[in-house]
């Protein structure tokens, strides 16, 4: 177990900064989980509030300068499509950010450090920690280096967030072909259940997810099948 010093260097190295305010980065990776069983603890829902904020204001700026001739409908879709839950998630592992979070044991244990919205505020609580201890120049250049790969499939229409309807759309598009979902087990008490699902096309088991709802488990399946596929985002 990292004490709080080693863990956030090393979140500074995979982050590439050095924050001068080390307590904006602590409060940061603190869940609400955890501040609940300590005293005088700030945990990281304030600063999400913010860094959702900065975050749209560095998305919609760069899009608005790039594309001067699209309407305000086209911008408001490719924004959507970086800013989401999802999008956030990816850069979220892409910085290994659930290993570093300070949560509770029950949060823990109940998959915390994997779910999507927890890891999805918390990097909108670390981009609010790099605007206050930086500034806006240096959270710009900071955003959009980290969300490149984001921003280019979104414009290129490459980013999926149906993976259901999408898969039907590959395994259909040459005839009827028929799509099932297994429910495989569930683990955990009602309140916090995991559900682990295989997809089945034409009775042939093709891949499998897992979730925190039969519908993310579904659509991680389907995510898992369309990663596999060779050339689907051609």
């Amino acid at each position: 177990m990292m004490n709080n010093d080693i863990k956030l260097q090393n979140l500074e190295k995979k982050l590439k900064l050095n924050f001068s305010n080390k307590e904006l980065l602590k409060n940061a990776i603190t869940h609400s989980s955890y501040a609940n069983q300590k005293k005088k603890v700030v945990f990281n829902e304030r600063l999400e509030f913010l860094g959702d904020s900065v975050l749209q204001l560095v998305i919609s700026e760069y899009l608005f300068s790039r594309f001067t001739e699209k309407p305000e409908g086209y911008l408001t879709k490719i924004r959507s499509l970086i800013v989401c839950e999802n999008s956030l998630c990816d850069i979220a592992n892409g910085w290994e950010l659930g290993m570093y979070m300070n949560m509770s044991k029950g949060e823990e244990i109940t998959g915390g450090r994997n779910r999507v919205s927890i890891l999805a505020d918390c990097v909108e609580a670390v981009l609010a920690a790099v605007y206050l201890d930086k500034g806006i120049e240096y959270s710009n250049s900071f955003i959009l280096t980290n969300f490149k790969e984001i921003i280019e499939k979104a414009i290129s229409n490459e980013m999926i967030l149906d993976y259901k309807t999408k898969l039907q759309e590959i395994f259909q598009q040459n005839g009827e072909v028929n799509i099932h979902y297994e429910l495989v087990k569930f683990e955990g008490p009602p309140h916090k259940r995991k559900f682990f699902v295989n997809v089945l096309i034409n009775d042939v088991i093709k891949g499998t997810g897992k979730g925190f709802s039969k519908k993310e488990a579904e659509q991680n399946a389907a995510k898992e099948v369309i990663d596999n596929q060779v050339g689907v985002h051609e």
